[in-house]
């Protein structure tokens, strides 16, 4: 290392200088940097090199995240109500509960690693693991990277993380039209969230009006917005009773009186009275559903297939199926790195092919 004209060459070292010990990097990445941000300064900056080249549009996004195993194993987990005990042997979890004291952490799981607290064992279209969720935000016209965020594997957490990326890049200039993403992230909070945003979700709405077992949908029942009430196939009243903060929408219902008799009730319910719920967040569900089918949906559906490509980069040529640091903000880190080498790429295979400048005639 003390001839690597390169290595001399990036740390600007003269050959009379003398090459710091390797040790001298870990210990600023643990002491000087773990609160810096640095890593995400990097990366963001060569997103920006990416916008000014001309690489981005920035027009239609697609998010997606993949799992990544963790530094730790499945016989190092424990029961909450144990990682107390696990202090006194275990550096990680000494720290672990000292950040629980500080804030309110994703902390729902029962068991919890002492080896890597942060990790969650958990599957995806996999064998089950300890494990990290990578989320990728790209642009689809260049597959270039424009936000990552680590998470632990909860699927819940996906729809967050995208969030974060979306909320980034808008600092950074985009203003994208479209977002492409599977089922998972189609909430109807999230939903809604997007297009307050002006951003059009191309997102398959997690929709369960069907679920019904075979009995009458709500697609059935005629609304009437100037009673605020449901009107049964049968022409009975389904009265407005209350909103359901817990559940995050609105109940309608019919009387037993109503319902008793009625020659449909075995096809609408076993209950004593037909009971509706309406998410409070409908009007985007349905302003969603509408897209479904349009030209740019179907586009942006394709296009998202592109993260594969780049998950597929990530694990087999960069070798990241399982990351080597432990904790959350370490495994952003490698993330962040690991996003940054991939733009990179892009970035450098675009201005290689991009025609060079023709410098002006003097004559």
């Amino acid at each position: 290392m003390r001839i690597h004209l390169a290595y001399r060459w990036f740390t600007r070292l003269d050959f009379e200088q003398e090459i710091p010990d390797h040790s001298t990097f870990s210990k600023n990445r643990h002491g000087r940097f773990r609160q810096s941000g640095v890593f995400r300064e990097v990366f963001e900056e060569i997103v920006r090199r990416c916008l000014e080249a001309g690489l981005v549009e920035g027009k239609n996004l697609a998010v997606d995240g993949t799992m990544v195993g963790a530094n730790a194993s499945r016989q190092s987990r424990v029961r909450r109500e144990q990682l107390q005990e696990a202090t006194l042997v275990s550096r990680t979890v000494q720290e672990y509960l000292a950040e629980l004291e500080q804030a309110n952490p994703v902390g729902d799981t029962e068991m919890v690693s002492t080896t890597d607290p942060d990790a969650v064992w958990a599957t995806k279209g996999g064998p089950a693991m300890m494990a990290y969720f990578d989320n990728y935000l790209i642009d689809t016209s260049s597959r270039v990277i424009l936000g990552v965020e680590a998470t632990p594997a909860l699927f819940h957490q996906e729809a967050v993380a995208a969030g974060r990326m979306v909320e980034r890049v808008e600092k950074l200039g985009v203003r994208p039209e479209s977002l492409g993403a599977d089922k998972g992230y189609g909430t109807g909070e999230f939903l809604a969230w997007l297009l307050a945003r002006g951003v059009q979700p191309h997102i398959p709405v997690i929709d369960r009006r069907h679920q019904t077992q075979g009995r009458f949908t709500r697609d059935q029942f005629h609304y009437d917005p100037a009673e605020n009430a449901y009107y049964c196939p049968e022409g009975k009243v389904l009265r407005y009773r209350g909103l359901q903060r817990k559940n995050q929408g609105y109940a309608y219902e019919a009387t037993p009186a109503q319902c008793q008799g009625c020659p449909q009730k075995k096809l609408c319910t076993p209950a004593p009275a037909r009971r509706l719920f309406v998410h409070w967040h409908e009007p985007a569900r349905q302003a969603v559903r509408a897209l479904v089918g349009t030209p740019p949906y179907e586009h942006s559906r394709r296009a998202r297939y592109k993260l594969e490509a780049l998950f597929a980069e990530l694990k087999q040529r960069m070798r990241l199926a399982r990351v080597r640091l432990r904790r959350l903000w370490n495994v952003g880190e490698q993330f962040l790195l690991a996003a940054t080498a991939q733009n990179l790429k892009r970035l450098v295979r675009f201005l290689a092919q991009r025609p060079p400048m023709q410098e002006p005639s003097t004559a």
